[in-house]
């Protein structure tokens, strides 16, 4: 009996594997018949392109026209020149005299700062000059009472000099007629080279008794004068403590509160010219290599025209576009910092030439190529292009197109790798 369930239970296993067997098979063959049949679409649709409403497209048609080489950018308004203020010492604030935005005047008082300690080491060094000055002025009078000793002792030597002289002519003339012996007149003599040494020795010893004493004078006053100029330096700094505006203009940055504490180098405002302005202009990185210096631009504003020139290129790109500074050639309108304008600058002459609209299709192929419809406009291949420059709205077409031709200039994100368009 168990050989015969055995039997049994084998045989039903051999059945399920039997079943199994066909119904994986019949799966592969429901995936590869799923597979013929996308590849039997795509065989259909490929040949006459991705299917595409014509709503969800641009078509546009080259023509000729005149190529105004005029790019379109948006500007900024800045002043035209502007002054930062820093602090040149740690302090305090003690006083702020002008609010954020106003007009200021040359040499207006602003911020008032105060330093304890810049305090302590000009009254301390005030104290050392003072010291210093007394002390130069005892040595001054002690030298002038110096030299006038030497000049009272120097007339009394020579005084005495000329009288012992005068006393031994009288001692010759009588020697010569006999009335003075030979001795009285040696000894007379003698009185008289002794006075004449003594006066110049006197006259030597004053002269460098004088000179040292006025080396020390001098020495003394050149001391007072570099310790006045460190005295004065460090009131400069402390009237630094006391900000005024170097120029006249409009006080911008301004956010200091009484009490806080500023240190050296910390930006306390900015002064923009006040009636001046230029404009920073962002543009496209495509037009870096045509911008330069001198190129001439026009502002609209006000019903208004306003010319200005590129003045500065800034080539650093941020996100596809770089700077250009423009200045006015005349008196600019009235403007306000960060207001947005739209300028209009002349990269070339205006010429003719076959034109496209510059829309989203170059982003998206470069101007390498386009779907161009044909005779029927509803079948539009892929055409290579040649295309030249970009401005004011249109692209310059070089090769590729003729007058007249249809081309699907909305951008291709959606179908890129297709080769052609099936527009319906």
């Amino acid at each position: 009996m168990g050989d015969m369930a055995n039997h049994a239970h084998i045989s039903g296993a051999a059945m399920d594997r039997r079943v199994a067997v066909p119904r994986r098979y019949g799966l592969i063959a429901l995936a590869i018949v799923a597979l013929l049949a996308c590849v039997l679409l795509l065989a259909w649709y490929w040949p006459r392109g991705v299917p595409v409403s014509r709503a969800d497209v641009e078509i546009a048609a080259a023509k000729n026209g005149p190529f105004r080489d005029v790019v379109v950018g948006r500007a900024t308004a800045q002043p035209l020149q502007s002054v930062l203020l820093d602090a040149t010492e740690d302090g305090r604030v003690e006083q702020v005299l002008v609010k954020d935005g106003e007009r200021v005047e040359a040499g207006q008082l602003l911020v008032v700062l105060s330093s304890t300690q810049r305090a302590q080491e000009l009254m301390a060094r005030s104290s050392e000059a003072a010291q210093q000055l007394a002390n130069f002025s005892t040595l001054r009078a002690a030298w002038m009472q110096a030299q006038a000793a030497q000049r009272r002792t120097l007339t009394e030597s020579q005084f005495e000099l000329e009288r012992v002289r005068r006393l031994h002519l009288r001692n010759k003339e009588l020697a010569a007629t006999g009335f003075l012996s030979p001795s009285a007149l040696e000894d007379s003599a003698d009185k008289l080279s002794m006075a004449e040494r003594l006066f110049a020795q006197q006259q030597a010893d004053g002269r460098e008794e004088l000179a040292v004493r006025e080396q020390s004078v001098r020495a003394m006053q050149r001391a007072v004068a570099d310790l006045n100029k460190r005295l004065d330096a460090m009131r400069t700094a402390s009237e630094g403590l006391a900000v005024r505006a170097p120029v006249a203009g409009r006080v911008t940055g301004l956010a200091l509160q009484v009490g806080e504490s500023v240190r050296i180098g910390t930006r306390i405002a900015r002064l923009d010219s006040l009636g001046r302005f230029k404009l920073d202009l962002r543009l496209d990185e495509f037009h870096l290599g045509r911008v330069r210096d001198g190129l001439a631009a026009t502002l609209t504003h006000g019903g208004r025209d306003y010319p200005l020139r590129v003045a500065r290129i800034d080539p650093q790109v941020k996100d596809g576009r770089f700077s250009a500074e423009l200045t006015f050639d005349a008196e600019p309108p009235a403007l306000q910092v960060g207001q947005g304008l739209d300028v209009h600058l002349t990269l070339g002459n205006t010429q003719q030439a076959l034109l496209l609209p510059d829309a989203g299709f170059y982003a998206d192929t470069g101007g390498a190529w386009a779907f161009v419809l044909d005779a029927n406009g509803r079948h539009a291949p892929r055409r290579e292009l040649k295309l030249g420059r970009r401005a004011d709205g249109v692209i310059e077409v070089l090769g590729g197109l003729q007058p007249g031709e249809q081309v699907v200039v909305s951008p291709y994100r959606a179908f890129a790798a297709a080769p052609s368009l099936q527009i319906d």
